[in-house]
């Protein structure tokens, strides 16, 4: 196995204000590193969320693993029937193939580094940044997305994390 760098891939600094910014419904993402920069082997995006924002309904990934690495604020998550709250410096793994949804768990903003592994799908939140968001756009054509990238989506759990966390959807940072 090559631990070369890949063909394309170049030192980068990516500073505070780089990147292109997004919004996905829920949360936004500021693309930091595509899986071209780092030869697919993973992707780097932060996630800033509104104060009790819920990212995303119940999901599972059958293809990549995330991290997410606490910047600031407090995050939740449901891993699997395992509920945990991660702070600053804190790093939550997210398996693939394991039912999972995340969110700001507190009143002030929060901010993850999500890397995802391998890459390829923070193509996904640029298609999806790029029809307005999940609530904006049409249920079939976020179905067709969801399953270009081998994405399992449980929109109808939405009112119970809503409920069960005292969550909130749709609002920007």
């Amino acid at each position: 196995m090559s631990t070369a760098p890949a063909p394309s891939a170049k030192t980068t600094i990516v500073g505070p204000e780089d990147g292109t910014l997004g919004f996905l419904g829920s949360i936004g993402v500021r693309f930091m590193l595509d899986g071209e920069q780092a030869g697919q082997r993973f992707a780097l995006v932060e996630h800033p969320m509104s104060a009790r924002a819920l990212a995303a309904p119940l999901h599972r990934h059958t293809r990549e693993d995330e991290y997410s690495y606490v910047l600031e604020g407090r995050m939740g998550a449901l891993l699997g029937e395992e509920v945990v709250e991660a702070g600053p410096g804190d790093l939550v793994f997210k398996p693939r193939e394991q039912w999972h949804t995340f969110w700001n768990a507190g009143e002030e903003p929060c901010r993850i580094l999500e890397v995802i592994s391998p890459a390829g799908f923070e193509q996904y939140f640029r298609e999806l940044d790029a029809l307005g968001g999940a609530l904006n756009a049409a249920p079939e054509t976020v179905a067709a997305l969801c399953e270009r990238y081998a994405l399992e989506m449980r929109p109808d759990s939405i009112p119970e994390l809503v409920e069960r966390f005292g969550l909130r959807i749709g609002e920007r940072l």
